[in-house]
């Protein structure tokens, strides 16, 4: 557990660089914002105590606020992830037995299943921060364009990141 916790630390300092450095400077037609550092929420593990997972969320989104300027937007989107993350998996799988590591991924869950999850978190997370950022519902369109958006965008970047770090992991086994 603690070996998992360690990695992630190091997965979130590695997206959150990306993140605050390369992805809050993209903005693809003015719409599609890349949320790439919720790659290490999506992953930790689901044994984790709810509490401290809430409490990790958002620290990382904390942490981002503080280096993009964004008074505590990613702190509330990222606590938001946390708490929905499980209720989301336990759409898709209906049995723990199916689950085969804590941590989520294509290898544990089997690859229709984590895509639906990883899409499905990401949508969640897209939302959130994309209402909290607008905070009115007048041009609620327009959110919900750069919400969808952002999501497609940080989707597929997101599953790129999986694909190189579950090589990786392939590698070392």
């Amino acid at each position: 557990m603690t070996k998992n916790l360690i990695q992630s630390f190091f997965l979130f300092l590695i997206l959150g660089l990306v993140q605050v450095l390369v992805g809050n400077n993209i903005s693809l037609f003015n719409i599609a914002t890349p949320f790439v550092f919720i790659y290490f929420l999506i992953r930790l593990p689901l044994t984790l105590n709810k509490n401290l997972t809430m409490a990790i969320a958002f620290l990382a989104g904390l942490i981002i606020d503080i280096f993009s300027d964004t008074q505590g937007m990613n702190a509330l989107a990222c606590t938001i992830l946390a708490v929905a993350r499980i209720p989301i998996l336990k759409l898709y799988v209906t049995h723990n037995d199916d689950i085969t590591s804590p941590i989520p991924s294509s290898k544990s869950l089997g690859v229709a299943v984590w895509l639906k999850y990883l899409l499905s978190t990401t949508l969640c997370y897209c939302l959130v921060i994309t209402f909290i950022e607008s905070f009115t519902i007048d041009n609620y369109l327009i959110s919900l364009y750069r919400a969808v958006g952002s999501t497609i965008f940080s989707f597929i970047l997101l599953f790129g990141i999986d694909i190189i770090v579950n090589t990786k992991n392939e590698k070392r086994l």
